[in-house]
């Protein structure tokens, strides 16, 4: 194996064996092949019955009414029902055997069966501590009401006994990571949607090696789209040449199924059942600006230390073990977690420092990562352990929605604030009536977007919401820096959610996701510090604005939105 030292840390990687023209001239090149050569064979499936069915008593103008009948029935949701009625009465054959298929659930029933098992095996591994519950439900019923539905949803129980930690930048983050990393004795879970080799993935990497030497345990697991443009699809075999315990989620196969649409988004950490991290940050340069593709990269993150980090090490645990059998958890869950110290140190540079870092981030001559790293500092926000705790998952293959539920319900009991930073805003009516509800109850509802979009469709589909929320009187912001990956909510000074749940279908229907809910952390007024940092470095949309955009881009968001639920 080719392995090589270099200042940005380990690599495994030769010049040239990643992107996406390796990909296309690789072992994906060819499945991509035989997966369009799978679609055409179905379109000309699809075109016979299409040509054919006419002929049978006007069969069309039946099957089409039946279809609506049944559209407007079902359970979808309201605004996916209304895309698949365009598109079967644009198309009434073609667009009911395409709906039919993706309802089948074809590909990933076994999946889905298999993680059901898992669920129910797990349900009771972490128990709620009554205790803390009944402080909860003493100081606000509401939140423990709350609680309570965390519970019902999954093993996601509420912790008091938990230090929470606020990264309001990607490279903040990786400089606390790279500290935990070197401070692990027994094992080391990681799960990232996008894993690239780098400074970040390099650094991280030597560790790792080192740590496995050592005798710790470890095990990595990305999701199974790096196979197209960041990794060779035998990069597992080369972590495991080094002892790591490697595999990708949902990887490329050459045959036709659903499981595609499902795709692990999570970013998680854990260090020995007592220190986790979250948020939107992955394993890639951009991240931390230590290589520029969208302007600035503002992104967030959260590190736990504590009872909680155990429910992080569970939902890996039940992910990695979809493809696995007889698989332990007791020895990753029952550690013991020390008392948190009453005082912690708040490392809190002064903010003209960071100001400058970040000026010269976005002006290209230094890397913050680079800076930052090398003087072993962060800018962290740390609570002292106080306040209410839950970390916790969304699945895509369930009924419960729990990442937009959750963002619904901070909307819904807002009284004062509801302030939010999103990469995407493609909405369902649920989400955008709850939006504009809190506005117009006279909370104050403001929304931080990129001003430099890493994709034009999500970009153009986000602006088609703008003139009806700022008619209910929410604010939007766009950072003009660059790009805006955080997924923040932070609402009344006491509740806030730091996670990988973006306001898209995406994260919020197909995507298995993660986040922290906290309440009443001492770490919740520096992330609204943050947010209002932010907004200092971002242009404000209004009406005018909004009629001075691209006619192409109102054109391409127009046309886009009868589709949304699909993208």
């Amino acid at each position: 194996m080719d392995t090589n030292e270099q200042s940005n840390g380990l690599s495994l990687l030769k010049k040239g064996q990643k992107g996406i023209m390796h990909a296309l001239f690789s072992r994906v090149g060819i499945m991509l092949v035989l997966l369009v050569l799978q679609a055409l064979m179905l379109f000309s499936l699809f075109r016979w019955f299409q040509e054919f069915l006419p002929h049978v008593l006007g069969g069309t103008v039946l099957f089409m009414i039946v279809m609506v009948l049944y559209l407007i029935n079902s359970t979808l949701d309201p605004t996916a029902k209304i895309t698949w009625l365009i598109v079967i009465m644009l198309v009434p054959v073609f667009g009911a055997l395409l709906f039919w298929y993706t309802q089948s659930e074809t590909g990933h029933r076994a999946e889905k069966k298999r993680l059901e098992n898992i669920l129910a095996a797990t349900k009771d591994k972490l128990p709620q501590d009554g205790r803390v519950l009944e402080a909860l439900e003493r100081e606000d019923p509401h939140e423990a009401a709350l609680a309570r539905y965390f519970r019902r949803s999954g093993c996601f129980p509420v912790y008091a006994n938990t230090q929470t930690t606020f990264f309001p930048l990607g490279e903040d983050k990786f400089a606390e990571m790279l500290r935990q990393l070197e401070q692990a004795k027994n094992y080391i879970f990681m799960e990232y949607f996008i894993v690239d080799e780098g400074l970040m993935w390099g650094r991280i990497l030597e560790i790792l090696a080192k740590k496995v030497k050592e005798g710790v345990e470890v095990r990595v697991m990305y999701d199974g789209t790096c196979e197209f443009s960041t990794l060779p699809h035998d990069y597992p075999k080369k972590l495991q040449a080094l002892g790591i315990r490697c595999k990708s989620f949902s990887p490329m196969s050459p045959f036709l199924s659903t499981h595609y649409n499902y795709r692990d988004h999570r970013k998680i950490l854990v260090i020995d059942g007592h220190t986790a991290f979250t948020g939107g940050v992955n394993l890639a340069d951009e991240y931390i600006n230590h290589i520029v593709k969208y302007g600035h990269w503002k992104d967030t993150a959260v590190m736990l230390k504590g009872e909680a980090a155990k429910s992080f090490a569970l939902m890996f645990l039940q992910m990695w073990n979809i493809t696995e059998r007889h698989e332990e958890y007791d020895k990753y869950l029952n550690v013991k977690v020390p008392m948190l110290e009453q005082k912690s140190d708040q490392r809190k540079p002064k903010d003209n420092t960071v100001q400058t870092s970040e000026q010269q981030a976005t002006d290209g001559t230094i890397s913050v990562s680079e800076q930052r790293v090398a003087e072993g500092t962060a800018l962290a926000f740390a609570d002292q352990g106080n306040g209410y705790v839950i970390p916790y998952g969304d699945c895509p293959l369930d009924a419960d929605k729990v990442g937009e539920r959750v963002y619904m319900d901070i909307l819904n009991r807002a009284t004062r604030y509801v302030h939010i930073m999103s990469p995407y805003l493609i909405l369902d009516g649920e989400m955008e009536t709850a939006l504009k509800f809190a506005a117009e109850r006279g909370v104050d509802v403001r929304l931080i977007l990129p001003g430099i979009p890493d994709k034009t469709a999500p970009y153009s589909l986000a602006k088609t919401h703008y003139k009806s929320l700022l008619a209910s009187g929410v604010k939007i912001y766009e950072y003009t820096p660059g790009f805006v990956h955080a997924k923040v909510f932070v609402s009344d000074d006491c509740r806030a959610v730091v996670g990988t749940i973006n306001l898209d279908y995406r994260s919020l229907y197909h995507h298995f996701e993660c986040a922290t809910y906290m309440y009443q952390t001492s770490c919740i007024p520096e992330i609204e510090a943050d947010f209002h940092k932010t907004l200092k470095k971002c242009r404000v949309v209004t009406n005018e604005t909004i009629r001075q955009e691209k006619r192409s881009l109102k054109i391409e968001g127009a046309l886009l939105k009868a589709i949304s639920p699909l993208l």
